[in-house]
């Protein structure tokens, strides 16, 4: 955000968009009071007809500053001042003003916004060219240590990730015990706040139920058929059947993905999902290989998919949660780590990517989780809940494509070791591919 103020100098307005409840409106005011002499905020969500009566006519934008000052009793300073548009797609004229505000020049620009691409949100209107994007995630790990008040660990994960050595057992353990707590709170902020404050594991599910219902009520604007709704509610029930894609008409009868292709770019939209596409050929340039009806579907936060995951308890049972943090729940958990390998890999700016082929006698698939591009090259990765280093799609992967693969890479619990070509990394390193 500080790069985009002092490099652009008033040329875009800033666009910082991301699931509802991800932090979006607190970042940005917190931002605005200290890289600002005075800024205004309009919070969209509830404007009345005085301020929404504004941007009726933008010929004069003398008055349209004067009014502003006026309503909210803010001084406004040429270039160093701020104006934000909070909540910016429930007013879809202040959005199209942009343009008309970035050109004038005065002042500063930001917007903050949640599914800014639905029809409704941006119909009759001109999207501005002058908005600089940016995505908003929820906390990402190396977040979660400075909020709990570590900023030591973060800086050793990433030396030790350099080394590729083995830290040793007791280390291990404290950084895995470490990185199962911010699998069960999670990034959203409230839920982080809530853990600091009471340590408290049924207070923090209460929080996260919570955010999971306001989700279902925007699937329910965006989609009146329910259709959004059963989809995200089935994830993490799709991901536990071991499929090599979403079966869409296992959640709803006689739909297909072709047929729910426009509420999945809505759902994508929302950011509260996470998508891997199938690449039907794995080489760099995945996006051109990329098949639309054959996907994967994640939660974008992994806190909120435990407890989607248990969703049919009152509460997520402190019991769970226990088991889950000492690694002692008997269930099988590597539908869980695999959906926070893929917020770890889509937090650190990475499209997802999977692919499928079959086995030797036909009968089953093998399957390699994320396909990662980096430069020339293809980084396959395979992603285990146990300690076991076995990995035979990627033994078998990348003797089908030897001039393609980069590092291959099995994601684990256990320490780092390497088993010949492959690298065994504890799943924790995943923000460093």
């Amino acid at each position: 955000m500080i790069r985009w103020k002092n490099q652009r100098k008033g040329e875009t307005a800033l666009l910082i968009k991301g699931a509802r409840r991800v932090g979006k409106s607190t970042l940005v005011e917190e931002f605005a009071k200290r890289e600002y002499k005075s800024y205004i905020l309009i919070d969209f969500s509830k404007t009345d007809k005085e301020i929404e009566s504004l941007f009726d006519n933008l010929m004069n934008l003398d008055y349209f500053f004067i009014r502003l000052q006026n309503i909210f009793g803010v001084t406004l300073h040429q270039r160093e001042s701020v104006i934000v548009f909070d909540e910016v797609q429930n007013f879809p004229p202040a959005r199209q003003a942009i343009k008309h505000l970035v050109k004038d020049g005065r002042f500063d620009y930001i917007e903050t916004g949640s599914l800014l691409s639905i029809k409704k949100n941006i119909k009759d209107i001109i999207i501005p060219s002058e908005e600089h994007a940016e995505t908003m995630f929820p906390m990402d790990f190396e977040e979660f240590y400075w909020a709990c008040g570590n900023d030591t660990t973060p800086q050793q994960l990433r030396e030790a990730f350099q080394m590729k050595m083995p830290m040793g057992d007791a280390v291990h353990r404290r950084w895995m015990r470490d990185l199962r707590l911010y699998m069960l709170v999670g990034g959203m902020p409230q839920a982080v706040d809530t853990y600091l404050r009471y340590k408290d594991m049924r207070s923090v599910d209460e929080i996260k139920r919570e955010i999971i219902e306001l989700y279902y009520n925007d699937f329910r604007r965006i989609d009146t058929t329910g259709r959004a709704s059963r989809l995200f509610s089935a994830i993490p029930g799709q991901l536990n059947t071991n499929a090599s894609r979403y079966q869409v008409g296992s959640v709803i009868e006689n739909q297909t993905a072709g047929r729910v292709a426009e509420v999945i770019a809505d759902m994508e939209d929302s950011q509260t999902v996470t998508m891997a596409y199938h690449v039907n050929d794995p080489n760099v340039g995945m996006g051109l290989f990329k098949d639309y009806n054959r996907y994967k579907m994640f939660i974008a936060d992994t806190g909120l998919f435990v407890t989607l995951a248990f969703w049919d308890k009152d509460y997520t049972e402190n019991l769970i949660y226990n088991k889950l943090l000492s690694d002692k729940l008997a269930a099988n958990l590597g539908y869980v780590y695999e959906n926070l390998v893929a917020q770890m890999l889509r937090t650190s700016g990475n499209q997802l990517f999977y692919y499928t082929f079959p086995t030797e006698n036909g009968n089953k698939n093998y399957e390699i989780d994320f396909i990662l591009s980096r430069g020339s090259k293809i980084i396959p990765i395979e992603v285990k809940s146990s300690g076991y280093k076995t990995h035979r799609s990627l033994d078998v992967f990348c003797d089908k494509y030897p001039t393609r693969i980069g590092d291959r890479i099995l994601l684990y619990t256990k320490d780092f070791q390497k088993d010949g070509a492959t690298l065994c990394l504890p799943v924790y390193y995943a923000p460093f591919l």
